[in-house]
């Protein structure tokens, strides 16, 4: 029998791209069916996972050295003071009532000189935009507007989410492009990727898809903004 993969994708590559650190051990929060634990597990890291799904922690087993099931509201109990090298929080923060808790948690559980990599989606992509223009406000089974999705950002209340939640944030990258349309199939993709790039951290509240994050517990109490 098949399992209801309703998360199964291949993986934040943009987001894992900017983990440029020795492997080590990492926690993926919301893990789904491991499409990210599969590729850290590539560049040799030891992942453990946490899921609230039957059927993804079944999935995730495959990549996963563990999955634990749980519910992130209540926090990471199995996990002991800065016991990780990596905290992988990809597209789970929003779905949270309260992200916060969560923010502070992996703070918690990261090694004082370890990374927590964060991505959130941007709810006013142009994309996105158009259809509020267009007055469409609706709810769909994944994506930008998923059912489940509590809470939504831009690039900059994201960047400020997590960089006032006790966070330096080392890395920013605003992850999305230009329209190209039919154009995207005439130029080259070093062309595009370069003006993707350019545009986006220009423009990053209209431009970037997902906001994506590389932050390091910082050293003051919460509420000190880093630069990326």
């Amino acid at each position: 029998m098949a399992l209801d993969l309703k998360y199964r994708n291949v993986g934040n590559r943009p987001l894992l791209d900017l983990i440029r650190t020795k492997p080590g051990r990492a926690l993926d929060c919301g893990c789904g069916a491991g499409d990210n634990a599969r590729l850290l597990v590539e560049r040799g890291w030891k992942v453990t996972g946490v899921t609230n799904d039957p059927a993804e922690l079944t999935a995730a087993r495959e990549f996963c050295e563990m999955v634990h099931f749980g519910d992130l509201t209540a926090g990471l109990p199995f996990a002991e003071d800065a016991s990780y090298d990596l905290v992988l929080l990809s597209h789970i923060l929003e779905h949270l009532a309260d992200p916060v808790c969560l923010l502070a948690e992996a703070r918690r559980v990261v090694a004082v000189d370890g990374l927590v990599a964060v991505a959130l989606p941007n709810v006013l992509h142009y994309s996105q935009r158009a259809k509020f223009l267009r007055g469409q406000f609706e709810y769909t089974r994944t994506g930008l507007m998923d059912v489940t999705h509590l809470r939504f950002f831009t690039f900059d209340s994201a960047r400020t989410l997590v960089s006032t939640n006790g966070f330096d944030v080392v890395t920013a990258l605003p992850d999305g492009g230009l329209p190209w349309w039919r154009l995207r199939n005439v130029l080259s993709a070093d062309v595009t990727g370069r003006l993707d790039l350019w545009a986006s951290r220009r423009q990053p509240n209209l431009l970037s898809r997902q906001a994506v994050f590389l932050a390091r517990p910082t050293s003051q109490p919460s509420g000190v903004s880093g630069q990326a």
